[in-house]
């Protein structure tokens, strides 16, 4: 009987241990598998950050109805998007620019209320589709990094000068050109900077091969994911709709010749032979504003104001407006908004946006002459009277601003595609997939 029974505990052991080892090995068998496909500077990409990369552009092309080029395309397409991330990435640690979880978090909250969603929710959603939420935390955390290392490097290194907005309202005076966006897709056949004649040669002939079987009929959208070296090569070359300022200027000289569904002949500049097509255009209209005309009264909290007492004082404030008193008066006299104080607590004439959310939430529940209950924002406690509303014909101030944002964002560009292939040429990579 004792013989039996240890008999039977050895064979539990061995069960165990052949679970055990089985599980040791599956494990080892997956590290192997994850094998290095490129190595970056100081950094790699792992086979498995690249089938996720395919893996996502695949699931967004089924979401659109797109049809994808062949998997090795595809595969040299996403490796080279992970690569030139990589490369950022690390030049925004060295430039000290970090995502802590509570700005990451943050953002995704912002996310999961844009999708109508709580953030759990939100995270059962993800989970459902396939995608490990740990993941795409941090690819989300990637994202707003190399958003934030584009701002430092670009974007807030542009001006735009007050001659440069009127040079561009001029042109499209003189043109008496209405369209105001283009939609536009586009082909890049790419041109190594250390390119000899015999390369150079070779790639001009490949870029007439595909202008040539473009205008022999051929689906733009189709070729494009095919030859194209461009980042949005998966997304057929779409660029979208593009306001005229924001076109690279070496596609804005020929669009006034392109019709609806033209491709252009080859364009060359210092990153290769560029063939685009104009897929519609569209006019602008006279911009309406809805402006509300308000003033308010902000009473702080700190270490020795409570919300309890912001919110009772402003209820003694309150009612003694309604008791006859005037508001601008009270305004100077006790609204911790320095700003507005000293204007009786005016705030001028407000358009959608200018305000934080719960405040023009409060104010724009509110009927002309009404005076809000206290509310709570970030900046502490206010009560928000409204004086009037209005349609407001804001064309003329809504065109300088856009065309300053426009032109900025067209230098942006123009300035991003040659820093990043500054930084490409720079980088060591080792290919090895």
């Amino acid at each position: 009987m004792k013989t039996h029974r240890n008999l039977k505990t050895g064979i539990n052991l061995l069960a165990v241990l052949i679970s055990l080892f089985v599980i040791f090995n599956q494990k080892i068998l997956a590290e192997e598998l994850d094998r290095i496909v490129a190595v970056v500077d100081d950094d790699v990409v792992m086979e498995s950050e690249l089938e996720r990369g395919i893996e996502r552009v695949r699931r967004e092309a089924a979401q659109r109805g797109v049809k994808l080029p062949p998997r090795d395309i595809l595969e040299k397409q996403v490796l080279e998007r992970l690569i030139m991330n990589k490369i950022q990435l690390h030049m925004a640690e060295q430039a000290g620019i970090k995502v802590d979880d509570t700005m990451l978090n943050h953002a995704l909250g912002n996310i999961a209320q844009e999708n109508g969603m709580t953030l759990e929710k939100f995270r059962e959603t993800i989970e459902k589709e396939g995608y490990d939420f740990n993941l795409f935390r941090e690819d989300i955390r990637n994202e707003i990094t190399l958003t934030r290392l584009r701002q430092e490097r670009i974007d807030n290194r542009i001006f735009v000068t007050d001659q440069e907005i009127k040079n561009y309202l001029a042109t499209q005076s003189q043109q008496g050109n209405n369209v105001e966006e283009y939609r536009l897709q586009h082909i890049l056949i790419a041109m190594p900077e250390d390119a000899d004649e015999k390369q150079k040669k070779k790639i001009k002939q490949k870029a007439e091969k595909v202008l040539e079987q473009l205008r022999s009929g051929e689906d733009f959208t189709t070729v494009a994911r095919e030859v194209s070296d461009a980042g949005n090569a998966s997304e057929g070359g779409d660029l979208g709709w593009l306001k005229a300022e924001e076109i690279p200027s070496l596609f804005t000289s020929i669009l006034p010749e392109l019709d609806k569904g033209e491709i252009s002949d080859l364009l060359k500049n210092d990153s290769g032979y560029h063939i685009i097509k104009l897929v519609d255009k569209r006019s602008s209209d006279i911009q309406m504003i809805p402006q509300t005309h308000a003033r308010h009264i902000l009473i702080r909290t700190s270490e020795l104001v409570s919300d309890d007492e912001a919110r009772r004082k402003l209820e003694q404030l309150k009612d003694r407006i309604e008791e006859g008193e005037d508001f601008a008066e009270l305004a100077k006299a006790y609204s911790e908004d320095k700003a507005s104080a000293v204007k009786g607590g005016d705030l001028g004439w407000i358009n959608p946006g200018d305000m934080i959310p719960d405040f023009e939430k409060e104010m724009d529940s509110l009927s002309t002459g009404e005076i809000s209950e206290p509310f709570k924002t970030r900046f502490g406690w206010h009560i928000v009277q409204v004086l009037g509303r209005r349609q407001y014909d804001g064309t003329e101030e809504l065109t300088i601003a856009k065309a300053r944002a426009a032109i900025k964002k067209r230098k942006a560009k123009e300035e991003e595609q040659s820093w990043l292939m500054r930084l490409r040429n720079e980088a060591y990579v080792e290919y090895r997939l």
